[in-house]
């Protein structure tokens, strides 16, 4: 019995997490887009397939956008990818600074206006 539980518990996929510095980058963003007036709450979500960081308006709606983390598509489209409230993927990268460009240029519009 013991060997079972031993197998298991080898078995399971490690839980997808952000590292540091992708988190300060992801949240310096959050940061200036709340000063702008955008957003107001977020959500982190660590899976064992994906980590997610979704934005919000308001507290009690969808997700404005989601930036997802999935680790298994590194060697395929890219793990990083930029989701809309609808579903709709709006960037996938390999680089997390080139998936976020959307959402940076659309602060220096609010900024702008």
């Amino acid at each position: 019995m013991t060997a079972e539980v031993v197998n298991l518990a080898t078995r399971r996929t490690p839980q997808i997490g952000f590292e540091r510095l992708e988190l300060n980058r992801i949240l310096d963003l959050y940061g200036r887009m709340v000063a702008a007036g955008h957003w107001r709450d977020y959500a982190i979500e660590l899976g064992r397939e994906a980590a997610v960081f979704a934005a919000f308006r308001r507290a009690a709606e969808r997700p404005e956008v989601r930036i997802e983390k999935r680790p298994a598509l590194r060697q395929k489209q890219g793990m990083w990818a930029l989701v809309s409230e609808g579903g709709a993927i709006l960037k996938r990268g390999h680089d997390l600074a080139g998936v976020l460009a959307p959402l940076e240029r659309r602060l220096m519009k609010i900024v702008e206006d």
